[in-house]
Formats: structure tokens, C-alpha cells, sequence
């Protein structure tokens, strides 16, 4: 193994958090990543590991040198890249998490024109509602919606996307239209709680902000089933807009109370701070947001 080789190796470590993760990812085993990890440490005179029994940190010139490795990998990745085939040529694995509904609906269906775009890239996509944390699980970038506060995370804003209240029309046949916020104590609610908490609907008046408690028989932390209780009929909801936007513009669903939408979510591309983006998480990013800017309905802004 060469020197650059066991650079990315360290950076595997400091990254998956011990040395057997590593040892799994890079198809080695966990002897041979000691191994080499302790010859780095000799070449540079400086210990950059401390090992016990129970837990794996950096040392001050290990932290030091993982800073100055993230560039220079990042750097010659970014140029290799460029010469190659003589083109801009990224390859590599970028790994990606994001919503389950939001991956399904707008980036798996467009891997094959970026796929076509980069060969040599591959993607691995990790969807979850929950907050992953995205040192601990290797991802290289983020996909949040909604608006957040993290020091850690450096965000990319890709669109933003319309918070509206939508239903069947099966449904609204049945139980009416509602022509403002306090019509909804008479209807059926489809309740977003994320980890047991039921989340408050906003919208917005001309007295200010009005906050609505929604009722109803069903209640899911999962927004694929969000859809799926809005098109059975199960009641309103408050969504992102581009959680329906094929319906909406099918017919299969209607907004309500367009008038006082409370306003958007942003959509972002996250990652760690005092990190650079590798040229294949870059090229990713950027693609995933033109073809957001495509999208010709009421789902993005």
C-alpha cells in the first residue's frame, strides 16, 4: 500500500470511528489497517491515534494532519479528475441520505441522466426521517428539508418548496371545503409526528400567524404514509408541496386554503464543516439541483 493509500485509510478510521469499520469498507483486515496506520504514524514521528481498549481518538497532531489530509486528498482526487481521459472526469462513491418519499420522488428517477452524465461515479443512498449524523455514518452529503440551526453543517440551498394543506377530492366532496383555519376543528387530520410529536400546522393572516393543532385518526413519523392516508381519503394534510406535486397536478389531490400558506422549507445539501466536498459529491450536488430547477409545477421555487 502507498503513502496516499494509507492516507485515505487514516481518514477511514478517524471517519468510521474504529478500525474495524474501516478494515470492512476497505476489504481488508483489521490487522493490516493497524498496520498501516501505525507505519504512517512512523513516517511522520507523531502518534496520531490514541488506542485503548474501549475508544479511538485524536491525538492534537492527529487532528492537525486530518485536516491537512481531507484537502490534499480532496486536491488530488480534483486533479486527477482533470487529466485522466483529458475531462472533467469525477469517479468514486458518493454516499447520499435523504428522506425516504424525497429520494423515491426526485433522485433516484434522475440517476440514470446522471449517471449517463458521470460514469465513473456511483451512489449509494441511504433514506431515513430520522437525523443521521453524518460523520458517524460515512455520508459524504445530506439532503435536509426545512429550515435548521447546526454549527457543525455547512448547507447548500437547492430550492425551497411551498408548505400547503391538500386532500382527496373524494374526501372534500364528503366533508366540504374549508374556507378558513377554524373550519378544520370539523375535519379529519392526517398527523406528521416524527418520534411521537405531533407537529402543528402554521398558516399565515392577516392578525399574524395562526397555529392549528390537528386532529384526526391517524398519525405517522413516516411521510410515504402521509400520501398514502391523503390519497385514500383519510383527511387533510399540511405537506411540502413537493410531496404531491404529481398529484396536485394530476387532479388525484387539491390544495385548500391557498390563500394563507405559512410559507417554504429549504432544501439543502449539507455537510461537515471543515470539510471539503469531493469533486464527485460536488458534481452530484450540483446536477440534483438543476434538475430541481426543471421541475415546472408548484413543488419548487
Amino acid at each position: 500500500m502507498d503513502r496516499l493509500d494509507a492516507i485515505r485509510l487514516f481518514l477511514r478510521v478517524v471517519e468510521r470511528g474504529n478500525f474495524a469499520a474501516a478494515a470492512r469498507e476497505a476489504g481488508i483486515g483489521q490487522p493490516a489497517v493497524s498496520k498501516q496506520i501505525a507505519a504512517l504514524e512512523a513516517h511522520l514521528c507523531a502518534q496520531l491515534l490514541r488506542r485503548t481498549s474501549r475508544s479511538m481518538t485524536l491525538s492534537e497532531a492527529g487532528q492537525t494532519f486530518y485536516e491537512a489530509a481531507l484537502r490534499l486528498v480532496a486536491d488530488y482526487d480534483a486533479a486527477a479528475s482533470l487529466i485522466g481521459r483529458g475531462q472533467f472526469s469525477p469517479s468514486g462513491l458518493v454516499r447520499v441520505s435523504t428522506s425516504p418519499v424525497f429520494g423515491r420522488l426526485y433522485i433516484t428517477p434522475r440517476l440514470p441522466e446522471f449517471f449517463a452524465r458521470y460514469p465513473d461515479v456511483a451512489v449509494e443512498l441511504s433514506a431515513s426521517e430520522r437525523m443521521i449524523n453524518l460523520v458517524e455514518e460515512g455520508i459524504d452529503v445530506g439532503i435536509r428539508i426545512g429550515n435548521f440551526a447546526d454549527s457543525s453543517l455547512i448547507a447548500l440551498r437547492l430550492a425551497s418548496t411551498p408548505i400547503i394543506t391538500v386532500a382527496a377530492p373524494a374526501y372534500l366532496e364528503a366533508r366540504g371545503v374549508p374556507a378558513s383555519p377554524t373550519d378544520l376543528e370539523r375535519h379529519s387530520c392526517v398527523i406528521f409526528a416524527l418520534r411521537g410529536e405531533p407537529r402543528a400546522w402554521e398558516f399565515k393572516t392577516a392578525a399574524g400567524p395562526l397555529i392549528h393543532h390537528p386532529q384526526g385518526n391517524f398519525r405517522t413519523g413516516d411521510a410515504e404514509q402521509v400520501r398514502a392516508a391523503v390519497l385514500a381519503g383519510l383527511g387533510l394534510a399540511q405537506v411540502p408541496a413537493w410531496l404531491f406535486a404529481p398529484e396536485i397536478a394530476s387532479g388525484a389531490v387539491r390544495v385548500v386554503l391557498r390563500d394563507l400558506e405559512p410559507g417554504s422549507f429549504a432544501i439543502s445539501a449539507v455537510h461537515t464543516a471543515g470539510r471539503r466536498l469531493p469533486t464527485r459529491a460536488r458534481v452530484f450536488v450540483d446536477f440534483l439541483a438543476n434538475a430541481l430547477r426543471r421541475e415546472k409545477n408548484l413543488a419548487f421555487q
